[in-house]
Formats: structure tokens, C-alpha cells, sequence
């Protein structure tokens, strides 16, 4: 589940408000993002035209109980919503981008559906998000989800302890918009552990205006990386449910996420289905 830019987000605060994890907490939060794995690995065989998003959820649910976890999102407070977020998965199609409620929608061939999924195990939390094409799907919506899937490669690539976080966003920036796409600047990605939100912020973007939120990887951090690509504007929109983002061109989106640890040797990702 994805951060306003504009939140506050925090943590247990060692390293200058950053949180970092020893190996042990890191391999209990790679046991909760194995949950997620198998959660969104079995959405790929269920996201099919007629699919009903309740339904997905539902599914989702059982999976998340019988591996002894709960689920991050149900429960989360908006303070602009008139209800806390009521499902274990954020399911968004199409023209929205994140915090989709999943509900009576049946899947159409065509769609993309993007499924974001986070839960907590032995007091650690895993996050991570793919979209999904809905049967056959338009060139421009596989070029999309090609490209958002590709940005979030290029990051976990280009970890590395002392690499500054601006360097890796405005790499994304540049790659996404040389391919003629635009890169949603409202809502970022978040470090995680104990918590699902800590700091630091993460932008897939960078534009200068957050220098004094930038950072540099540390070996020891965890954060959930997640993207959101636009095929056309950048710019978003709330909805009357005030928990589901949507593009305000009507365009649509795509949404891949990882939770990544940063190691001396790199990026250690977490929700890959490793154990």
C-alpha cells in the first residue's frame, strides 16, 4: 500500500530516523514475503475476464490465514475516508492506480488489474504489487506494464550501500519517460518492517524538491520499491469512495512493487518467492 507524498511516516529510529534490520529480522520478513508471493502468484491464475474482484479477495484471505498471517491493509485508517480500508488486497483496473476496493466488478478481457498485497508475519511485514493483463490487452497497455515492470528492475539493480536515493529515482524518471510515459508523483514507495509505513519516503521520480528527504542506502535498510506508471499524465485523482486513486486523464496505470533489503552486495529481494 502505497505512501502520500505529503504523510508523515516513522518508525523505530536508530540511523537518523532510518530503520534498519539485522539478519535475523530480515530472513522472519522474507518468511512474510513469501505469503505475499504465493497470495499474488495465485491472482495470475484468477485474474481471467469474469473474475469478480470480491471474489480474488476472498481468496486472498484464506491464503493469508492459513499461513498463520494477517493482512496489512484491512483495517488501515484514511483520516479523509468515512471507513477504514475493508479488504486484504488493494485491487485498482485500468485508469486507477492504487487503493482499489475490491467489490461486485467482474473482470473484462482487456483490462490490466494491478493487486497489492501486504501482510504481517511473526511481527514482520512483506508488501508487493503486479499488474496483471486481463486476456488479450492493447499494445499500449503491454508496453505499460513492460516498462513499469522494467523500472522497478532498473532500481533493484542499481542498489547499492552509499548510492543516493535520488540517483536511482531520477534513473527511473528518465526511463520511464523515454518511453513516453509518465511516473506518478503523489504517491511514493515507504520503508517497511515491524510497521508496514517507516521512513524513509521513496519517489520513483525526483524533481529536486525533496533534497532534504533524500537519503543514501545503508546496508540494513528494507524498502518497499513500487512504481506507478502512467500511460498518460502524471496527475491523479481521489474518488467518492476517498480511498481509490485514478488517473485524472482517464488513462491507465500500472503498479509493480518488491520489498527489497540492502545488503553490502546489493539488493536482497524479499517478496521473489525465495526462501
Amino acid at each position: 500500500m502505497s505512501k502520500h507524498r505529503s504523510d508523515t511516516i516513522g518508525g523505530r529510529q536508530p540511523c537518523g530516523g532510518l530503520v534498519l534490520k539485522s539478519a535475523r529480522e530480515i530472513a522472519l520478513m522474507r518468511k512474510a514475503g513469501a505469503v505475499v508471493y504465493r497470495v499474488l502468484d495465485h491472482m495470475k491464475e484468477m485474474a481471467k475476464p469474469g473474475a469478480v474482484t470480491r471474489d480474488l479477495n476472498r481468496r486472498a484471505e484464506e491464503i493469508i490465514a492459513q499461513a498463520g498471517a494477517t493482512a496489512l491493509f484491512k483495517g488501515v485508517v484514511n483520516p479523509q475516508a468515512r471507513y477504514p480500508f475493508p479488504a486484504a488486497l488493494c485491487i485498482s483496473v485500468n485508469e486507477e492506480i492504487v487503493h482499489g476496493i475490491p467489490g461486485d466488478r467482474a473482470l473484462c478481457e482487456g483490462d490490466i488489474v494491478s493487486i497489492d498485497c501486504g501482510v504481517r508475519l511473526n511481527g514482520y511485514c512483506g508488501d508487493a504489487a503486479v499488474t496483471l493483463a486481463v486476456g488479450a490487452v492493447s499494445a499500449a497497455a503491454r508496453h505499460l506494464m513492460d516498462v513499469t515492470r522494467q523500472v522497478l528492475e532498473l532500481a533493484i539493480r542499481e542498489i547499492a550501500p552509499g548510492t543516493s536515493w535520488s540517483e536511482i529515482a531520477g534513473k527511473m524518471q528518465r526511463f520511464v519517460e523515454e518511453n513516453n510515459l509518465s511516473v506518478v508523483r503523489d504517491f511514493v514507495g515507504h520503508g517497511i518492517g515491524r510497521k508496514m509505513h517507516e521512513d524513509p519516503k521513496i519517489p520513483n521520480f525526483w524533481d529536486g524538491r525533496g533534497r532534504n528527504e533524500d537519503f543514501r542506502l545503508q546496508e540494513g535498510m528494507v524498502l518497499a520499491i513500487e512504481p506507478m506508471v502512467n500511460l498518460g499524465s502524471h496527475l491523479t485523482r481521489g474518488t467518492a469512495d476517498s480511498w481509490t486513486v485514478t488517473t485524472r486523464d482517464g488513462e491507465p496505470s500500472a503498479h509493480f512493487e518488491h520489498t527489497v533489503a540492502v545488503t553490502r552486495d546489493g539488493a536482497d529481494v524479499l517478496t521473489d518467492g525465495r526462501s
